[in-house]
């Protein structure tokens, strides 16, 4: 009886323990103002900038790309995304982050 109590907690343990480094997508750098000009950066530029997107997708009819990461743990997470104009020039682009140096940074 006793052992049978202890299982799920045994197992809780070793879940949380398992989750507490948990991430999503791929770290990259987080991006300043003047790294990204609207009609002028290109996709070869973002590539070189924050490497392979984790999406890809479409905006009204407009190609995306995104990068996402996120410590889970700690629920920390920053997202920046990229819409292209035909050309394949950056038409618009949106960056959120609840990561301290960010927030500090764009508050």
């Amino acid at each position: 009886m006793r052992r049978t109590a202890i299982l799920p907690v045994l197992a809780l343990a070793v879940l949380t323990a398992a989750c507490g480094g948990l991430t999503i997508g791929r770290d990259f750098r987080s991006p300043a103002a003047e790294m990204i000009r609207v009609g002028q950066t290109t996709k070869a530029d973002l590539l070189r900038s924050f490497g392979e997107p984790t999406e890809v997708g479409l905006d009204t009819g407009d190609q995306t790309w995104t990068w996402l990461y996120g410590q889970l743990s700690q629920q920390l997470r920053k997202q920046l995304t990229v819409r292209f104009d035909d050309r394949g020039t950056v038409k618009s682009y949106s960056f959120n982050s609840s990561f301290p140096e960010d927030m500090k940074r764009l508050k």
